[in-house]
């Protein structure tokens, strides 16, 4: 099994304008504009919030994919290892969850302004009932070079106010 890393930083972002500004100097590209919908499953047999690992259904802009992230791995970013593939029909999948006994533990939605800087993806994300956010992420081995690269653009981009929280976290169990 290959085992892919997602390491990512999330920033508070109090003035997007000025980010997207800070992206256009330092050199990103702009990608795509999307609008993402969540929705987190709890497992039957074990507490995904005990154990640090999250199960996501998601649409974006209408294609369906299903995501497992592992329990984080790092102390400073939100490094974990994430199997994600498309899945089809949204409702048919969310009813094969459902029937299997997985439960709904809640719903995030999102717009979401997707970058790409020197192998990174940087976006900035309008969360319904959060606010906005910047995440910096990399896929890769957990290095302390790529971890200081994500946050070497934090700062390049005037970030300074860090979040490990994931969004279902923040929303729910606050």
């Amino acid at each position: 099994m290959n085992d892919v890393m997602e390491i990512e930083i999330k920033c508070y972002c109090d003035d997007d304008e000025k980010i997207k500004s800070r992206l256009s100097d330092i050199g990103a590209v702009f990608i795509e504009e999307r609008i993402e919908r969540d929705i987190y499953f709890n497992h039957p047999a074990r507490n995904f919030g005990e154990t640090d690992e999250a199960l996501r259904l998601r649409t974006v802009n209408e294609k369906c994919r299903i995501t497992y992230k592992g329990p984080k791995v790092s102390k400073t970013t939100k490094a974990r290892i994430e199997h994600e593939t498309e899945a089809g029909d949204f409702v048919s999948m969310r009813n094969i969850l459902l029937s299997l006994g997985f439960t709904e533990s809640g719903i995030v939605e999102k717009e979401r302004h997707v970058y790409s800087f020197r192998g990174m993806e940087i976006s900035i994300d309008y969360v319904d009932g959060l606010g906005t956010f910047v995440e910096i992420e990399k896929i890769g081995e957990l290095k302390d070079e790529i971890e200081k690269a994500l946050f070497d653009t934090a700062a390049e981009l005037g970030l300074t106010k860090f979040e490990r929280r994931s969004y279902l976290e923040l929303k729910y169990f606050s």
